[in-house]
This record gives structure tokens, C-alpha cells and sequence, in this order.
């Protein structure tokens, strides 16, 4: 009973009632304008734990200081004959208005971190996030470059595995690499609100990695530690990294997430995983050399451990890149990435990865073989992966390809902008939106975001040709051969760089300039599509249409592929030429021997390839066929153009056959003036012998055609003279500096 007296004489009780009234009160207020006020939802938190472990010292304060008016003074029993203070109920305001400002600074403090500008990384950035900067390499030898990195590599995915953990892009934390920045800016940069960095030594068989996590708001290493081991030890040292940097960033912001069981690379043979960090930093570079170096380095990993799946993996993504890129030819290499990719996911049917790589290379082999809803269903299926596994950059841009082959360009652009806001500096990332945004014709921004990929990495030869595809849109010739040139010289392996500059240069006559490309092209691959393109486009330059007659034909009987629109550019010569002799029949009979069911628009299904073919017959249809059986195969064509998620009407050529055949020429005649002579002649080389076809010869006749004609001549022949001029000015300029 003395202990509950002496409680109630010190107002012990009391304190704690006003506490538990007013830290109530106060934490319904804060809890409601913390976040209207812009704070960040865990100082809500914050605010209640504060209150909450903030009760035992009230308390104990009030056991011992009691306030009286000489001021605060510590508490003691009144002597005899002393008149004792009343502290009256002044003690438990003054302990809980001690509390309370004491929670008011504490949110202001959180406030200034939320809102300042000398610490923008917490402004947008959510707490539980993290940046993996490259570590660096302190060996002696530059080249152990790709070990440090690897390593980094590594460690992003396995933190990318904890969930509700943001995990800052591979790529954008690399940009910062060699950069004179503050951890406070990077983290601004790339939103986060931690970073994770540090250094690798390798000698001989021994490595030494150390590591430390960083809050970026004030620079506090949240954790730091060194690992001195032997190489093989390296699969080690990454997990129990990942591990303690997940413990560091605690349980108050991850809850049991911290607790994730990560997973590194699925190998434990050192040599393999060499051979393995060596490649992706080949393929990467996306260029000929690149890719074939990759290939080799994933197949000495293989060689080592053959059960080593992220190399099989890595070896499809390789295999997919080197079909894109014409490397690798389609019939060959999509089989063997569909068989990798089964090996795979027998073992580890959740790698996302895998999955997506098996997805899209099954739905291409089927629409090659016809079937063109195949694609559209993979983008669908895609896109609940990107959902599954929203930090794999490759599944998304599996899905973007997808949707640009199955003309739903406009639906990547936020499969896009969300990677972007994964990874800001990913130049693949702005590639592909420059390519998104170029299929949606939207010029400027394409050409903003492929000169943002070139600014990241240069060495990218395919954005400098789709830069060089937006020039010829403007009608500036001499920067597309410009952008060309330096495609050429990142990239000089590529056979296609050059063909494609050749091609463009004998489609405006300058016979003599296309004539030195295309013995580049020869001289690298003489038996590929573009080089057999070149035989017919230089012999219609010339002028010897038995040549190009004889050209096409030797293409369409090797089965070349339709790369650059080869195969159909042989197929349209020979028809063209069979309906200026009059001689279509004989054609026809000719190219079913060679290809059985090429001209079948009746065929529930065909190569892309005949589709293709298909659409580009219209003019021997017109000039043999009765009307009403061209009229129900041009429905057909565009049935099955359709099927396959195009429209042909897209391209302003086909959109006029279609009016004029239908009989609409007043339309087709608007069409073309609106949408086909609006156009730059630059991107419409070879329009005479276009116009020249049967299914025109109405919409031709029109005065107003004949005049836009005359002025793509003219424009035709001042772009002639301003590219051979500059070529000229390029030969120049290379024999002086040889001399």
C-alpha cells in the first residue's frame, strides 16, 4: 500500500492517463496529416511506435522531476516542518508536452528528409529500395572487369527475388560507373533509398570482395563487411552477401521478405561461371562479333558443367539475337532454342526467362509455317509473364516484339515506360521506344529516344540505321548515309549495313557508290538474302531486265529467306516482267513448280513469305484475271493479312491498289495525294516502277497525279546529286588521310 501512495503522491497515475489521452489524440492527428503533408507512409509508423515506446520513460520522468515554480526540480519526501510543493497537475503536462514535442521534431525531421532538396533520393523514392552499383575492380589485371561485374550482376538478381524490395536496372546502375557522383545523387537518380557497393581483388586462385549497404538520406552504413576466400568460395560470398544486405534493410521494412531464400547462379564450377560472365558481357554489345563470341564462351561453360541452366538459358537468349540479326538462320536456330529452352524448364519450370524465350520462338515457328494467330496468342501470354516476373527485362522485351510483329505497336509503349521505370538508363529500353514510337510514325520522339540510347551506348550500330530511317522521312539523304556510315563502323561485321546502304544507293542510281558496299557485303556473304537482293537491284539500275530477270529467278529457286523483303522483291520482278511480255501464265506455272501453293490465297495457312507475296500479285491479277476473281482474291489477301493482326491499308500504296481496283478511284486518287505524295520521295525509291503497275494506271491519269510525279522526280534527282556529292566529299577526305 506505501508503494500506491507514494505513486499517487508523485501523480505517477495521473501522468500516465494524460499520456495515454493526449499520445491518442495526438496519433489520430498525425496519422491523418502525415500524409496529406507528403511524408512518406511508414512515418505513420514511425509516429505510433514513438508514442508507444515513449510510455515507459514518461513514467519514469515523473517518478523523479516534478514541476514547481523555481522550476523543474527533482522530486523528494518534504522535511518536518516543511510545507510541501504542489506540483498540482503541471508535471504530467510538462512530461507529455515534452513528448509530444519530441514527436513533432521527430516528424519534422522526416518532413525535411521527405522534402529537401539537398536530399532528393527519399523524395521519390521508396524506402525499401536499393541500387546495386558495379563493384570495383581492384585487380591488376583490366580485363577481370567482367568478373566485378558478374559478381554485381548477381547480386541485383538475387535482391530483384525479395519481395516488395525495388531493386534499381542492371543497366542504370552501370551508368554511373567512373562517375564523379554522391551516393545522395545517384540514388536521386535512379529513386532509391539505398545503395549497395563495393570492390573485387582477384589474384590467382584468392578474391577479396567487401561490400556495404548505404542510406542514401544521410549517408548511414546500414552494413559493411570483407570476404577474403579462395575463387571457388565466390557462389558463397554472393549469397551470404545478398542475404545480410536483405537482414540489413531490417524487418520493419520487408517484414519476413528479409527472410526470402535467394538463389544465385546454378552452377558451382568457377571455370564455367568464367566462361559464363565473359559471355554476357559479349552479347550484350548485340553486335555480329559480339553475339558469335558469346555463343562460344556459353558452349565452353557447357562443356565444363553441363547442367549449368542460366548458361542454356543465356545460350537461347544468344541463339534468338543471332536469328534477329540475320547470324543465324531461322529454320536452324529456332529448333535448337525451343530444345534448350525444354531442357531448361524440365529442370526449373519457373524460370521466367526460359518460359518467355520457349513462348515466342514456338508462336514464330508456327506463324512461319502459317498458323499467323500464333503470335498474337504469345503476346497474351507474355503479358502475364511481364505480370509474374515484372523485373526480367527479357520477358518484357520478348512481349514488346510481339506486339510490334502483330501491328499492336501502340500497346508496347507502356510495357515500355514501366520498364524505363525500372531501369532509367537502360539503352535497350530507349531503343525499343524509339522503334515503338517509329511504328507509330511519330518522328521526333523516336529520334529522341534512340539518340538517349546512343547517349548511354554508343556502340549500338541498329540505332544509328533507324535514326538514319528517320532522316530519309524528312528527306535528308546524305544523313541517312551518314547515320549509315557510323552503323558500318561500330558494326563492321554485319553484312546487312552495308547491303542496305547499297541497296538504297542503286535504287537512286548511283550505281558506281552502291557498287563498293555491295563488294562488302559480297566479300563477308555472298550466299545471303541481302546479297542475292543486291545481284537483282543492281542489274534494274543498269537498265538489263534480262539480268534482273535471271537474277530473281536464281533467288527463287535457292529458297532464299525474305530478309530486307528479298524472296518478294525476286517473285515481284518475275511477274512484273511476265506482265509487260504478256507471259503471266507461264510465270505463274513457273513459280508454283518452284514453290507449290505460293500464289494460294485460298490456303487455310502459308509462310509468311507467300502471305507476303501474295499482296504483291495484284498486278498480274489485274492485268489476266476477271474482275469479279480479282476483286475476291484481293478479300482474301486482306482476310489473311487480318488473321495475322496487320492491315495492309497501312501502307499508303497498298491503300491506293485497293480504292482503284475496288473501282473507287476518286478516293484512291485523294488517298494518294493525302498520304502517299505527302510523303518524301527519299522513302519511296522505286515508285516509277510501282506506279507503272496495272492496278494504278487510272489513279496515274489523274492531272494531279502527274504533277506530284513530276515533283518526286525533281526531288528525286536533287537528292542524286546531294548523296553523290557528299560520297564524293567522304572518298576525298579517306585518300587524304591514307596519303
Amino acid at each position: 500500500m506505501q508503494l500506491v501512495k507514494e505513486l499517487k503522491r508523485r501523480n505517477v497515475f495521473q501522468v500516465a492517463a494524460t499520456y495515454l489521452v493526449v499520445g491518442w489524440l495526438l496519433t489520430e492527428v498525425l496519422s491523418a496529416t502525415l500524409p496529406a503533408l507528403g511524408a512518406p507512409q511508414w512515418t505513420v509508423r514511425a509516429v505510433i511506435l514513438t508514442f508507444a515506446f515513449g510510455f515507459i520513460p514518461a513514467v519514469v520522468v515523473s517518478w523523479f522531476y516534478e514541476m514547481t515554480p523555481e522550476g523543474i526540480i527533482r522530486d523528494h519526501d518534504p522535511g518536518e516542518g516543511e510545507v510541501p510543493r504542489q506540483p498540482i497537475r503541471k508535471r504530467d503536462y510538462v512530461t507529455v508536452t515534452v513528448v509530444f514535442l519530441a514527436v513533432v521534431a521527430a516528424a519534422l525531421v522526416t518532413a525535411h528528409h521527405t522534402t529537401s532538396p539537398e536530399a532528393p533520393a527519399v523524395a521519390t523514392a521508396d524506402i525499401a529500395s536499393v541500387a546495386v552499383l558495379p563493384f570495383e575492380n581492384l585487380s591488376n589485371d583490366d580485363d577481370n572487369e567482367y568478373f566485378s561485374d558478374g559478381l554485381t550482376e548477381t547480386l541485383l538478381h538475387m535482391l530483384s527475388e525479395i519481395p516488395n524490395l525495388k531493386v534499381a536496372g542492371r543497366t542504370s546502375s552501370f551508368a554511373f560507373r567512373n562517375q564523379n557522383k554522391s551516393i545522395q545523387e545517384i540514388a536521386a537518380a535512379l529513386g532509391v533509398a539505398n545503395v549497395l557497393e563495393g570492390s573485387v581483388q582477384r589474384s590467382g586462385d584468392r578474391v577479396r570482395v567487401t561490400a556495404q549497404l548505404v542510406r542514401a538520406s544521410d549517408g548511414f552504413q546500414l552494413w559493411s563487411e570483407s570476404f577474403d576466400r579462395t575463387l571457388d568460395d565466390i557462389f558463397r560470398i554472393q549469397d551470404e552477401i545478398a542475404e545480410k544486405v536483405g537482414f540489413a534493410l531490417s524487418q520493419s521494412l520487408l517484414g519476413d521478405a528479409a527472410a526470402t531464400k535467394l538463389t544465385g547462379v546454378d552452377t558451382e564450377n568457377s571455370d564455367a561461371y568464367d566462361l559464363f560472365l565473359m559471355a554476357r558481357k559479349e552479347r550484350v554489345k548485340y553486335s555480329f562479333g559480339g553475339l558469335k563470341a558469346a555463343e562460344d564462351l556459353l558452349k565452353g561453360a557447357l562443356l565444363i558443367d553441363p547442367g549449368f541452366l542460366d548458361a542454356k538459358t543465356e545460350l537461347a537468349t544468344v541463339y534468338l539475337h543471332e536469328v534477329d540479326t540475320g547470324l543465324m538462320d531461322k529454320g536452324a536456330g529456332y529448333p535448337e532454342i525451343v530444345a534448350i529452352t525444354d531442357q531448361v524448364l524440365a529442370a526449373n519450370p519457373d524460370d521466367a526467362v526460359a518460359r518467355a524465350t520457349h513462348l515466342f520462338t514456338q508462336a514464330s515457328m508456327e506463324a512461319d509455317a502459317g498458323d499467323q494467330r500464333a503470335l498474337r496468342g504469345a503476346a497474351t501470354e507474355l503479358q502475364r509473364l511481364v505480370k509474374e516476373a515484372p523485373d526480367e527485362l527479357q520477358v518484357r522485351m520478348l512481349l514488346v516484339r510481339a506486339l510490334q510483329r502483330t501491328d499492336q505497336v501502340a500497346d508496347a509503349l507502356p510495357v515500355l515506360e514501366e520498364a524505363l521505370s525500372r531501369d532509367r538508363f537502360n539503352p535497350r529500353i530507349h531503343f525499343e521506344l524509339g522503334l515503338t514510337y517509329l511504328g507509330l510514325e511519330r518522328w521526333d520522339e523516336a529520334q529522341a529516344a534512340l539518340e538517349k540510347s546512343l547517349d548511354i551506348e554508343p556502340a549500338q550500330p541498329n540505332a544509328y540505321t533507324n535514326l538514319a530511317v528517320i532522316s530519309l522521312h524528312r528527306g535528308d539523304g546524305v544523313e541517312f548515309v551518314q547515320k549509315f556510315l557510323q552503323a558500318i563502323k561500330v558494326d563492321p561485321r554485319d553484312q546487312e549495313l552495308p547491303g542496305m546502304l547499297a541497296a538504297f544507293l542503286y535504287e537512286l542510281g548511283l550505281v558506281e557508290e552502291a557498287d563498293d558496299f555491295r563488294a562488302r557485303v559480297m566479300a563477308i556473304a555472298p550466299r545471303s538474302s541481302i546479297a542475292y537482293r543486291l545481284e537483282l537491284l543492281r542489274a534494274l539500275a543498269v537498265g538489263d531486265d534480262e539480268q534482273a530477270v535471271a537474277s530473281a529467278r536464281h533467288a527463287i529457286a535457292d529458297g532464299i529467306d525474305d530478309r530486307q523483303f528479298a524472296f518478294t522483291s525476286a517473285v515481284q520482278q518475275v511477274l512484273r516482267d511476265a506482265v509487260r511480255r504478256g507471259t503471266v501464265s507461264e510465270a505463274t506455272d513457273y513459280l508454283e513448280s518452284v514453290a507449290p501453293g505460293i500464289l494460294d490465297v485460298d490456303a487455310a495457312s502459308a509462310p509468311p513469305k507467300y502471305r507476303h507475296v501474295q499482296q504483291i500479285a495484284l498486278d498480274a491479277w489485274v492485268a489476266t484475271l476477271p474482275r469479279d476473281e480479282v476483286l475476291r482474291r484481293l478479300d482474301r489477301v486482306i482476310r489473311n493479312s487480318e488473321i495475322a493482326g496487320m492491315d495492309p491499308a497501312r501502307d499508303p500504296f497498298a491503300a491506293v491498289a485497293i480504292l482503284a481496283v475496288r473501282g473507287e478511284v476518286k478516293q484512291a486518287v485523294d488517298v494518294a495525294l493525302n498520304r502517299l505524295f505527302s510523303q518524301s520521295v527519299a522513302v519511296n525509291l522505286g515508285w516509277q516502277r510501282k506506279l507503272a503497275e496495272s492496278e494504278y494506271a487510272q489513279v496515274v491519269e489523274d492531272p494531279r497525279i502527274q504533277a506530284a510525279m513530276q515533283r518526286w522526280q525533281d526531288e528525286e534527282t536533287k537528292l542524286r546529286g546531294e548523296v553523290r556529292a557528299y560520297l564524293a566529299d567522304v572518298q576525298a577526305e579517306s585518300q587524304t588521310r591514307r596519303s
